[in-house]
């Protein structure tokens, strides 16, 4: 499937009624899997790529270029739409959101968000005025692309627990032109039932970080229209592997083998998903 047709099967998605999950593969065999497991749409995991190579999830650990070769990866790799998690854009400028969505999109995703971190621990949160500006660059870099741009806004993330203005910011960026908002965190789902009714725009929830978690058909209910799960997916499978390794360390048994992925079903999987 070209770009434009995913980005068209990806935008039908936001449009269609109720509400879908995209989960959050970490490189291609994981969203082959994903694919295979009846999923429509995918979302990469900067948390989960720095799991998987050793670093931490981070800008200045994860490099725009380490980014989109997992991008492209996944990409590659199924038949999906496919957004990426950009980060903050690579850089404090306007101009570097926007040099972000264009390389974004000539590794053929169709989707991508920019945050509002700035990945400095004395000031995390970029203030109104430059973050607003950065999500409007990258909408002007979008606009003639088949590119969904989602906004996002890190305050609960990063112990600003300030609804008015996660809201207030989710509302400039729906000005701004973004496709999707999105504000990773929310603490409940009063919170995010006045997200979603203070916006037009399709609403992206995370579930699977920490805290309290809600089924779809709640979160639909509450006007979430996307849910994700971030990296829960790449932590879930590291779970697996730890509990799997400590026996055998610790017991000298191998009993994990009778829950682990058959060999034939894994390389089903694979040769019935993988893209020819």
């Amino acid at each position: 499937m070209v770009a434009n047709a995913k980005f068209e099967a990806f935008k039908a998605l936001h449009e269609r009624d109720g509400a879908f999950v995209i989960p959050n593969p970490w490189n291609a065999g994981s969203a082959i899997i994903l694919q295979n497991l009846g999923f429509e749409a995918l979302a990469t995991t900067s948390a989960g790529l720095g799991f998987s190579i050793g670093r931490l999830d981070s800008g200045s650990e994860l490099t725009r270029e380490d980014t989109l070769q997992n991008a492209r990866e996944i990409v590659d790799a199924t038949d999906l739409p496919v957004s990426a998690d950009l980060e903050g854009g690579f850089g404090d400028a306007p101009e570097d959101c926007a040099e972000t969505i264009r390389q974004a999109a000539q590794t053929g995703l169709v989707g991508g968000s920019i945050e509002d971190a700035t990945g400095r621990p004395d000031a995390p949160i970029y203030d109104f005025q430059q973050t607003v500006e950065r999500v409007a660059a990258a909408v002007e870099a979008a606009r003639d692309l088949p590119f969904l741009l989602t906004a996002r806004a890190e305050n609960f993330l990063y112990g600003r627990r300030d609804l008015d203005d996660t809201i207030m910011r989710l509302q400039a960026f729906e000005k701004a032109g973004a496709d999707v908002l999105y504000a990773p965190g929310l603490p409940d789902l009063d919170a995010i039932r006045l997200v979603c009714s203070s916006i037009s725009k399709p609403v992206n929830v995370v579930m699977g970080l920490s805290g309290p978690t809600w089924s779809v058909t709640q979160l639909a209910d509450a006007g979430v229209k996307r849910i994700s799960v971030g990296g829960s997916f790449a932590r879930a499978a590291l779970g697996g592997f730890i509990r799997a390794a400590n026996e055998v360390r610790e017991h000298g048994t191998f009993n994990y083998a009778v829950e682990a992925l058959p060999d034939a079903e894994a390389r089903r999987m694979m040769t019935a998903g993988r893209r020819q």
